[in-house]
């Protein structure tokens, strides 16, 4: 029987990690779990943490970039490590097999813990193995995860701890959550000269995986405040004058501050959110073209398609096809 005690407390033995990574996952967030443990071991001057990369097949793994991720073996390579963390991107649904799932199920309680990055969680979720616990996967699924997994705490964080579980939406949510363990099982200083190594400041799990005030520091915020506010109302969306009456500006006055900051009209750049988060349901998710234009504030599927058609060159069922 796996001894389930939490491996983000202190300790100063060995950890190994087994990282389950799908055909079509991001090298970056393969990085974001690794390169803070290589180089917390730099920095403690021996090899505390441990690694193997597994994949469905036992064969290299085909990431989004076009590189080949080199594999230990199939699954079962995984056993004796403390923890398996599954790294899943693109197609998740259909990278993580039947076979797949149910053998993560059958040797879930061999680790310690079980952690799941970008659409990780999803995977995880579909073995039933976050049912009861508190979850987050990348944003752009939120949603879809929740709706999907009710028996799931499905929340927006950048990274989620709940007992022997632990889950983060993404690349950089990934280095905090991993930065987090360094600090967790060795000392805060630790993990400031990891954070320091590679520039970068850590952020805190509970944190919104998007900045919704001001994205970019190059931003006016005027123009940050109407951005977050039509990302947030994609499927009702407002008109220029409605958006500007709410910042208390005059419509030409955010005509401007749009062009000044982002080189396009408030109208098209609502537009451009729209049709990108309809294209991304359509690439990623079996929802109807009905459905998919009700989320993103189009009249019916034949106006979506029009403005998808206009936008990108091909109607919508072409990349349904």
């Amino acid at each position: 029987m796996a001894n389930h005690a939490t491996i983000f407390a202190a300790s100063r033995q060995p950890l190994t990690l087994a990282l389950l990574v799908l055909p079509q996952a991001s090298i970056l967030e393969v990085a974001s779990t690794l390169d803070p443990l290589r180089a917390a071991n730099r920095h403690l001057g021996q090899e505390t943490y441990r690694w193997r990369v597994v994949s469905p097949d036992g064969r290299a793994v085909p990431l989004t970039c076009g590189i080949e991720l080199p594999s230990n073996g199939p699954l079962q390579a995984a056993e004796g490590a403390d923890a398996l963390v599954v790294i899943a991107g693109f197609r998740q649904s259909e990278m993580a097999t039947a076979p797949l799932i149910r053998d993560l199920s059958r040797m879930s309680g061999r680790f310690r813990a079980l952690g799941g990055i970008d659409a990780g969680p999803w995977v995880l979720a579909r073995a039933g193995l976050l049912d009861g616990y508190r979850a987050t996967c990348h944003w752009e699924d939120h949603e879809d995860f929740a709706a999907a997994h009710p028996g799931i705490d499905a929340l927006p964080d950048r990274y989620v701890i709940d007992r022997n579980r632990f889950t983060a939406g993404g690349a950089a949510p990934a280095t905090d959550m991993m930065l987090h363990l360094i600090r967790s099982r060795h000392s805060p200083a630790l993990a400031l000269q990891v954070a320091g190594s590679f520039l970068t400041t850590p952020r805190d799990g509970h944190e919104p995986q998007l900045r919704r005030k001001n994205p970019s520091p190059h931003l006016d915020p005027r123009v940050a405040t109407a951005v977050a506010r039509m990302d947030a109302m994609l499927d009702t969306p407002e008109t220029t004058p409605e958006t500007a009456a709410a910042l208390g500006l005059s419509p030409r006055r955010l005509e401007q501050l749009f062009q000044d900051n982002l080189g396009i009209s408030p109208a098209a750049y609502a537009l451009t959110l729209r049709l990108q988060a309809a294209r991304r349901m359509i690439t990623d998710t079996r929802h109807p073209l009905a459905e998919v234009a009700l989320r993103t504030g189009f009249s019916s599927p034949s106006t979506l398609s029009r403005a998808f058609t206009r936008a990108f060159g091909h109607p919508p069922r072409h990349l349904r096809a």
